[in-house]
């Protein structure tokens, strides 16, 4: 059904992995697309009340595929420019109760992914940084408000601008992770989680969701990310975020 994700449903808990694993998961375009079906596709399972997020291999996702991104003389480079925007809002939107499985690195738009997803359990081996800036362009596909629905405005402006590494630790005292866990007992503590929430009645729990998403939309306002694409133009058109991100790519040995 997907190239490059697999999904499955046992009983009332679905599961949805990136399987990109030679590639720690990178978002491609097709990635995106994809995530976006998936998404569209549990909510036609009638009995999933929860999906697991995960990736496969050593990564949950080391953001966005650097050997897909759009030149700027490419028909549709906006389009492009957006899939990740859509991704993020038909994960958010899905009717289950989403949980992101964290492993090993949790980056840029894989972390966007991550806090599109209704909770969060990381390994403790677990590694998040947002490199955007360095790649010179901004955090887009509605990032920003995701942030700082989660950790708050100053932590956000900080982790964004520096583009420094954090530890899940940090990471779940900001508020951003609901558990940390040893790397041991990571499955087992997210089968439980999802099986715990999908005991519960469908009706209130899904109310729940809603009542929750609605609040927090109007306070950090992610309708506004439908300009993120622009942004991302922007930074592709710019000399000096195309000498940081040729800069970056050559210290990463790509």
């Amino acid at each position: 059904m997907f190239n490059t994700l697999e999904v499955a449903v046992d009983g009332a808990i679905g599961s949805l992995w990136l399987n990109r694993p030679q590639r720690l998961n990178a978002l491609s375009g097709e990635v995106l697309r994809e995530l976006a079906g998936a998404a569209r596709w549990f909510d036609e399972q009638d009995g999933v009340r929860v999906v697991l997020v995960g990736g496969r291999g050593r990564a949950f996702c080391a953001g966005a595929d650097l050997d897909g991104f759009p030149a700027v003389a490419d028909a549709g480079v906006r389009q492009a420019a957006d899939l990740g925007r859509l991704m993020a809002e038909a994960i958010e939107g899905m009717r289950a109760v989403t949980v992101a499985r964290i492993q090993g690195w949790c980056v840029g738009g894989g972390l966007v992914l991550a806090a599109a997803c209704d909770l969060r359990v990381a390994s403790e081996s677990a590694r998040f940084s947002i490199p955007e800036i360095d790649l010179g362009i901004p955090l887009a596909w509605g990032g920003i408000p995701r942030l700082v629905r989660e950790i708050g405005p100053a932590l956000t402006k900080e982790l964004v601008i520096t583009c420094r590494e954090f530890s899940p630790r940090e990471a779940q005292a900001a508020g951003f992770l609901n558990r940390v866990v040893t790397d041991s007992e990571l499955d087992a503590v997210v089968q439980a989680l999802a099986a715990q929430v999908a005991a519960k009645p469908a009706m209130p729990v899904i109310a729940t969701k809603r009542h929750v998403n609605a609040v927090t939309a109007q306070m950090v306002g992610t309708v506004r990310a439908w300009s993120d694409a622009d942004g991302l133009v922007g930074g592709l058109l710019d000399p000096e975020c195309g000498a940081a991100r040729q800069d970056y790519i050559k210290g990463r040995g790509r």
